[in-house]
C-alpha cells in the first residue's frame, strides 16, 4: 500500500492551497481517509476525515469552515482544500487510510496506512 501526498509549499497568510494524496495497492473505495498534520515540536494532530462513501466528513475545530476534504474514488485521490491559511497551519501534512467499517472516521479512529507527508509553510 502506498499513499503519496503532494501539493505542499510556501503560501502567504490568507492564501489557499490544495493537497492531494494518491493511493495505490488498496481498494480505495472501502477505506476511510484522513489528513493529519505535525508542526515542529508538537504531536501529530487530526485535521479532517472522510468516510468511504464520501457522505460524511469530520474536521478539527481549528480548521472548520476553512478546510474541505474530498475524495475521488474513480481515480484513487484524496484532496484537502485549504483556504484562509494562517501561520499556525504550518506543518507537515500526512494522508492516511483506515479500514474501520463505521462511517465515522474522525478523531480517535485508528488509521492503518500513512503517506510520507508534504510540508505546508504559511508566512505571515
Amino acid at each position: 500500500v502506498q499513499l503519496q501526498a503532494s501539493g505542499g509549499g510556501l503560501v502567504q497568510a490568507g492564501g489557499s492551497r490544495r493537497l492531494s494524496c494518491t493511493a495505490s495497492g488498496l481498494t480505495f473505495s472501502i477505506y476511510g481517509l484522513g489528513w493529519f498534520r505535525q508542526a515542529p515540536g508538537k504531536e501529530r494532530e487530526f485535521v479532517a476525515a472522510i468516510s468511504r462513501s464520501g457522505l460524511r466528513t469530520d474536521y478539527a475545530d481549528s480548521v472548520k469552515g476553512r478546510f474541505a476534504i474530498t475524495r475521488d474514488n474513480d481515480n484513487n485521490i484524496l484532496y484537502l482544500q485549504m483556504n484562509s491559511l494562517k501561520p499556525e497551519d504550518t506543518a507537515v501534512y500526512y494522508c492516511a487510510a483506515t479500514i474501520t467499517p463505521t462511517d465515522y472516521v474522525g478523531l480517535g479512529v485508528r488509521y492503518d496506512y500513512w503517506g510520507q507527508g508534504t510540508q505546508v509553510t504559511v508566512s505571515s
